[in-house]
């Protein structure tokens, strides 16, 4: 019963979407006020459905119902509860009803928290959502039921993947929704404004708020998925450039230039055509990701589907959504005249060069994703595009962005001077030559990746320094560090954003010049030495888990004779879905990890062993993290809450 309740809310969402998107729509082209005032309660409506089917879905898994054709081919009475409500979310039908699910909430929340906004505005921005709701709904009910019943219902389910049964993919793709997803508001916002014919620093300061919530989530989604590729896969890295990864990275690409651009809309006015462009790309991204994830069309290890037929379902809605957006960008472009004028050298000159290089970058990424298909379609060649080109391809613009992005941080509005930049990172560059110094020392001569990746890295994290410290006047050490502590949320979290991205670029570039690897055949008992440390296979023994069979090796690693660390390694063996997994062990640590990994068992005795020593690994999320942290600062600042500031029109005067 509680499951038809599930599914009767799902059909009545799409009722009150339909009503969502067309009187809002059309109360706000006809001035009805009345019909606008629908937006809102529906809104909210919609949202309060599908919590509730959702959460018949969750009930479902959680009570282990058999009968339900998803629990089935998703769960199994021996997993883990964690695992069990996983299990909603780690197939193509349950992940889809989160999508629409967070749809639905990032509608509610505008309709809650856009009370500044004029009303013909939000009534068409909540159309809008309500229409990509109509559309992913209409999706979900009619080729990907989730509440779907079985005749017969077995004794047991046929489990989750095995990949997906870890904390990290317990998370990660909920965080990655609602950064997705949360790109759709931004969409809506651009919509809204290109049907009004109207973008002004008022709907820059509207936008920024919901562009940085959805890049928030999307930076803490993508760090949970490379931190469990890293752990979890057993391969040693902690991105593989696969078609998923992409799709996850291409909106983030694009959002991070949208909150960029959008500053420039605020203070100065200008860069509005370019946007809307871009608030219509980013999420035109993510819809891109849908199709990359459950059409079958590019192959990953994150895919949720392979189903060519529903693919071409989300083509369509893909092709609808951005070739409409597009159409009406070309039609209202002529009309959005920039009003600010600002010089070569100047602070927006620098916010157009992220831009440019964020988009292009994303561009490049997508290129190389797309091209095996196009190659095929187009040559009837299969190929693969791998790391090597991506690496190639796309670094060289991150870092340029490093390069630039202390110096444009501190150039004044509409004209500034280079000199007086520099002048004032004279410390900066001081601190830079150090660390990079240090980095080719300690280096040993092995290349100039770790020293770069240094002196971009610690060039962010100074740059950003000197722009907050700047910001406190001329007086003595006490009362800057007082003013510093006053200074808005928003710039603490600019600076907070911008440093993490330098520790990330250290982390890689450290991880990546530094890092050991040994790979052999060991015995029980078998000592050998990797990057300074002794490492003993002491035993190897077999196990049983709640769901699985493992292979568990016990290593301990010693330094000079003591004691670091003792490591279990695992081997698993899923009977239920047959099918083996790595477990790596990892010891952690501020400046290294040491990263171990059992093998089959070899014909002539003894087993495959895999030993890394990868220094500065968690500075890569650590970095992520405070990358997020960053954002959330700003989000705080009472100056970027949705419509902070915004005057809404007079009651009774129409709001153009």
């Amino acid at each position: 019963m509680i499951v038809e309740l599930g599914h009767f809310t799902l059909l009545l969402a799409l009722a009150v979407a339909l009503v969502q998107t067309v009187l809002p729509l059309v109360g706000a082209q006809m001035r009805w006020t009345s019909w606008m005032t629908v937006a809102g309660p529906a809104a909210i409506a919609q949202a309060l459905l599908l919590a509730f089917s959702f959460s018949t879905l969750v009930w479902a898994f959680v009570t282990s119902d058999f009968s339900v054709r998803l629990v089935v081919e998703n769960s199994h009475t021996l997993k883990p509860m964690l695992y069990k409500v996983t299990g909603v979310w780690g197939n193509h039908e349950g992940s889809m009803l989160l999508w629409c699910f967070i749809v639905a909430v990032f509608g509610g929340l505008v309709a809650l928290f856009g009370g500044n906004l004029p009303d013909r505005l939000k009534a068409r921005v909540l159309g809008v959502q309500g229409s990509i709701g109509v559309a992913f709904l209409s999706f979900l009910i009619f080729t990907s039921n989730p509440f779907v019943r079985l005749a017969f219902p077995p004794m047991n389910g046929q489990d989750l993947n095995p990949l997906l049964q870890d904390p990290g993919l317990a998370f990660h793709p909920p965080f990655l929704y609602l950064g997705y997803v949360g790109l759709s508001t931004s969409f809506s916002f651009a919509v809204a404004a290109l049907i009004e014919g109207r973008v002004d620093a008022a709907w820059g300061r509207w936008v920024r708020p919901w562009t940085l919530l959805a890049w928030i989530m999307l930076t803490i989604g993508i760090a949970l998925g490379s931190w469990w590729a890293y752990y979890e896969l057993g391969w040693g890295g902690f991105w593989f450039w696969d078609p998923v990864e992409n799709a996850s990275f291409m909106p983030w690409l694009i959002s991070a230039a949208l909150l960029h651009s959008a500053i420039v809309v605020e203070k100065r006015e200008a860069l509005k055509s370019w946007t809307i462009l871009l608030a219509i790309l980013a999420f035109g991204f993510s819809l891109i990701g849908a199709f990359i994830v459950r059409s079958g069309v590019l192959t990953s290890v994150h895919a949720f589907a392979t189903d060519p037929e529903r693919g071409v379902y989300l083509l369509a809605i893909t092709a609808f959504f951005m070739g409409g957006a597009l159409t009406l960008y070309a039609a209202r472009a002529g009309e959005m005249q920039a009003k600010g004028v600002f010089g070569v050298v100047s602070r927006e000159s620098a916010l157009v060069l992220n831009n440019v290089l964020l988009a292009v970058a994303a561009f490049v990424v997508f290129l190389g994703t797309v091209w095996p298909l196009i190659a095929e379609m187009a040559f009837g060649r299969k190929l693969s595009v791998g790391a090597p080109f991506f690496d190639a391809a796309f670094t060289p613009f991150m870092v340029i962005l490093a390069a630039v992005l202390p110096i444009g941080s501190l150039l004044a509005w509409k004209r500034a001077t280079f000199g007086r930049v520099l002048r004032s990172l004279w410390l900066a560059f001081a601190g830079v030559a150090v660390l990079s110094a240090l980095a080719w020392g300690f280096g040993s001569g092995r290349g100039l990746l770790a020293p770069i990746g240094v002196a971009l890295g610690s060039w962010l994290i100074f740059g950003a320094a000197t722009d907050l410290w700047g910001r406190t006047g001329r007086e003595g050490l006490a009362v800057r560090a007082r003013r510093a502590l006053r200074l808005p949320r928003a710039d603490w979290g600019r600076v907070t954003a911008h440093s993490g991205l330098g520790v990330t670029i250290i982390g890689i570039a450290l991880m990546t010049a530094w890092q050991v690897e040994d790979i052999r055949v060991a015995n029980e008992g078998d000592t050998f030495a990797v990057g300074g440390y002794d490492i003993t296979l002491a035993s190897v023994e077999d196990i049983r888990g709640p769901n699985y069979l493992s292979t568990m090796a016990e290593m301990r690693v010693a330094r000079n004779g003591r004691e670091v660390a003792v490591l279990h390694p695992e081997k698993r063996v899923y009977p239920v879905a047959a099918m083996p997994t790595t477990e790596a062990a990892i010891d952690n640590g501020v400046f290294r990890d040491i990263y171990l990994v059992i093998g089959d068992a070899q014909a002539g005795g003894g087993w495959a062993v895999r030993a890394y020593v990868k220094p500065f690994a968690n500075w890569i999320w650590a970095g992520a993290i405070i990358m997020a942290l960053g954002g959330g600062l700003s989000l705080s600042d009472r100056r970027f809450r949705v419509a902070a500031g915004a005057r809404k029109a007079p009651s009774g005067v129409p709001a153009e």
